[in-house]
């Protein structure tokens, strides 16, 4: 299967009762299994300093009515009513948020947008770009658009709430994996069970991430049945615990509970919120990993299976709990001590299975995002593997995955308790909550369109309950909760610096433009020796010539005979379709042999390998001059004075080889194999019989409409240069903070930027581009 025409075809969801509950199987393995696991540590993190379990039992069960009310209210209500609506063309998270906002407020922080990028056809959803019926909608709109202050304050917000999940990337298989390890309390002697526990995490964790590179191409069907087995497990012991011990505990589910609660306790109570809190990690997975699943199967998923399980669970630990009151070998408050003795070692066994499996879609989630930061320059390139040929959106990133590890290993090593890793998972949990409240309510009225009324009670209160958790985590701060701080800052210093830099190297670039009469005073030849092959100098330009290519002209004493000016960019959609994937448009003259190729991706685009993307490449040049859209403007010379203002207005899209069947196609073949046929309905331009050639190249062309004498003679030269081969040429760019300049500017430029550039991928990466055919000019950029 094609990799990248099947994105599309996957997300035209069938709706069949089939298809959907199918996909509702397989979310288990991948949305759910942080989620699932929660009830190893709710309890014990809350009862762990805080409040203390008494004979009254109002304590118990006002933790559970917590639990009950934070879970349908937060998970349920929130995520699975309001915000799975909010889809970016399928796509969840935060940065499908940010996305939507940029798209209907004009707010993008890209330097390189087009307005032929808003004729995407994933870019046009209903009511995008159009005025808000509110009056206060319009003037929002209107100064998010005015006010660059703004607009960074949005990209900053929702960099935190990125930040914060490749925080909770670190915290997730810490807690999840040493909470379930804790089972073994309850089978070792109390002088044993802490010299074993942290080995026996480390190690699992150390396994986890070793076994990342291999991929999780088969993650739904692989690890949905450990999340089903866990989920029904912890069902029925917890409807087990309910007849057995207490099955009047349904009536703690009243709201009163919580009041008798935090009357009794007070701050102590208000305190142990923290813990309560982790009831819902996870619940923002539902979000997140939408463009796997359909909203319909995430939500069967949830409200028919997973909520009922955790719901049962937790009533289940309580009724144990309300006739429990002295624990046996100082084991206090946790899971498995509600668990009947018979089946704490299979209980264990699941339960580690199952961590394993939660926070294995937190990693993926955090590889995911941290593609989707580096796609719209807020992240150092980084070596992105595709793991899977088949299932897009299965990816690895080597220095990410051994990052990660070593800082989940730290904070297990480090605090060795649930409690202290608690507070910092639950910290991180609430800031990307309430991160996504803030966008929604922006979403709400300028995506939307509703009342800003709607909004607003939307942010009170999701937000009160948010906020009231918030302050408990931050009040634990210097007990595990400046972890995820401490991280979140370190991952929004490197995003920012390296967007502040790129930003104003792209503004160098634009400032620094070649004249195009400079250009055009050159003729033909551009006062050098052409030569066959096909020369692709990369710039971050859209439009004009980069200043680079004047140091290309001066410094080598020969160039080839087809120059392409090729920029690969990223939009604000999640996707763009392959018949949409690439503009096309001639600089100067039509014998200059000048031409631009703007490639587009969306943030979750497949980035093709070289030899593919070079057929397509070629492919959308020649489909260019066979249309001949442009070619008679620049031919009769008005280029020369336009200095390339309107370039959009003259460029055409043109798709992939796969989607443009009507269209030209490229065969490459051996160069004895001269005996191809071609269909009787096209025709044929071959090159000149190879004396030593391995591959000749060919064009099919399709009969109608007629092509002009200087098109198929350009079409040929094209074909020509294609035998020669491609040649990547790249500037190497050294950024430096011009004279005059700031302190700080000096130092985020001169040392943070130039840092991270020089220990990330360079640009010839990405492009995925072989070593033998790049060619790199060196380049001081003062900005």
């Amino acid at each position: 299967m094609d990799l990248e025409s099947g994105v599309y075809r996957d997300t035209i969801k069938k709706e069949s009762w089939k298809t959907v509950l199918t996909l509702a199987y397989q979310s288990l393995g991948v949305v759910y299994g942080d989620l699932s696991t929660s009830p190893l540590y709710v309890y014990k993190s809350t009862f762990d300093e805080d409040i203390q379990h008494s004979e009254t039992n109002e304590e118990i069960f006002g933790v559970l009515s917590f639990v009950f009310w934070t879970l349908t209210l937060v998970p349920l209500l929130k995520y699975v009513f309001i915000v799975l609506k909010a889809d970016d063309n399928g796509e969840g998270g935060t940065f499908a948020l940010y996305s939507l906002l940029c798209r209907h407020a004009r707010v993008n922080s890209l330097p390189n947008c087009q307005s032929a990028d808003e004729d995407l056809t994933e870019y046009k959803k209903e009511n995008t770009g159009l005025t808000p019926k509110s009056s206060f909608g319009s003037s929002l709109k209107s100064t998010l658009e005015k006010h660059r202050v703004l607009q960074r304050v949005l990209l900053v917000l929702a960099l935190i709430g990125t930040c914060m999940v490749i925080g909770d990337g670190v915290l997730t298989p810490a807690i999840s994996v040493f909470s379930a390890v804790s089972g073994l309390e309850l089978s070792t002697e109390k002088e044993h069970h802490k010299y074993v526990e942290v080995p026996v995490a480390c190690i699992i964790l150390i396994g986890l991430f070793a076994l990342q590179h291999y991929g999780t191409h088969r993650v739904g069907f692989l690890f949905a049945p450990v999340v089903l087995t866990w989920l029904l497990c912890i069902g029925a012991i917890g409807l087990y615990n309910i007849i057995h011990w207490n099955p009047h505990v349904y009536q703690a589910l009243s709201p009163h509970y919580m009041y008798k609660f935090l009357k009794k306790t007070q701050r102590g109570g208000w305190m142990s919120l923290g813990g309560i809190l982790l009831c819902i990690t996870g619940s923002e997975a539902m979000f997140a990993d939408l463009g796997h699943f359909s909203q319909l199967s995430i939500k069967i998923a949830f409200t028919s299976l997973v909520y009922p399980s955790l719901i049962l669970a937790y009533m289940g630990q309580a009724a144990y709990l309300s006739q429990h009151h002295e624990m046996e070998n100082d084991y206090r408050i946790g899971f498995y001590v509600s668990v009947p003795e018979s089946l704490r070692w299979p209980v264990l066994v699941i339960a580690i299975l199952a961590a394993v499996v939660g926070s294995q879609a937190i990693i993926t989630g955090t590889f995911s995002i941290i593609k989707q930061c580096s796609a719209l320059g807020c992240f150092p390139r980084v070596k992105i593997v595709h793991t899977s040929s088949k299932i897009h959106g299965q990816i690895y990133i080597p220095e990410i995955n051994w990052i990660l590890m070593l800082l989940c290993l730290a904070v297990t090593i480090g605090f060795r308790d649930t409690r202290r890793m608690g507070n910092a998972s639950g910290l991180a949990v609430i800031t990307v909550m309430l991160v996504t409240t803030c966008l929604m309510s922006l979403v709400i009225v300028l995506c939307w369109q509703k009342s800003v009324f709607l909004a607003i009670c939307f942010v009170f209160f999701f937000g009160t309950i948010e906020a009231l958790y918030f302050s408990a985590s931050l009040i634990k701060f210097l007990e595990g909760a400046w972890v995820p701080i401490a991280l979140a800052f370190c991952f929004l210093i490197i995003m920012c610096i390296w967007h502040y830099g790129t930003l104003k190297k792209y503004e160098f670039d634009v400032q620094n433009k070649v004249s195009i009469n400079w250009l055009l005073s050159l003729g033909p030849s551009l006062g050098i020796v052409r030569v066959r092959g096909i020369g692709l100098i990369h710039t971050e330009l859209v439009s004009g010539v980069p200043a680079i290519f004047s140091h290309f002209v001066t410094n080598l004493p020969a160039f080839h005979q087809i120059l392409v000016f090729l920029c690969i960019k990223s939009v604000p959609v999640p996707h763009v379709r392959p018949e949409e994937r690439f503009l096309v448009g001639r600089i100067g003259p039509r014998e200059f042999r000048l031409y631009r190729c703007i490639v587009r991706y969306g943030y979750r685009d497949f980035h093709k390998d070289d030899m593919e993307f070079e057929k397509d490449l070629v492919c959308s040049i020649a489909e260019f001059i066979r249309s001949g859209s442009i070619g008679a403007d620049c031919a009769n010379g008005d280029c020369a004075n336009g200095d390339i203002l309107n370039e959009d207005d003259r460029m055409t899209v043109v798709g992939t080889c796969s989607t443009q069947t009507d269209r030209i196609q490229m065969s490459e073949d051996d160069a004895d194999n001269r005996n191809i046929a071609g269909p009787s309905e096209v025709r044929e331009i071959q090159s000149p019989p190879p004396i030593k050639r391995r591959k000749r190249v060919r064009f099919i062309v399709p009969e109608s409409p007629k092509i002009d004498r200087g098109a198929m003679e350009e079409l040929q030269e094209l074909m020509e240069a294609r035998e020669a081969g491609i040649a990547y040429i790249l500037g190497h760019s050294y950024v430096k903070a011009k004279q005059g300049s700031s302190m700080l500017k000096r130092v985020v430029i001169n040392i943070g930027y130039e840092f991270l550039r020089r220990n990330s991928r360079s640009a010839n990466y990405s492009l995925s581009v072989p070593h033998a055919s790049t060619l790199e000019v060196g380049m001081m950029y003062n900005v």
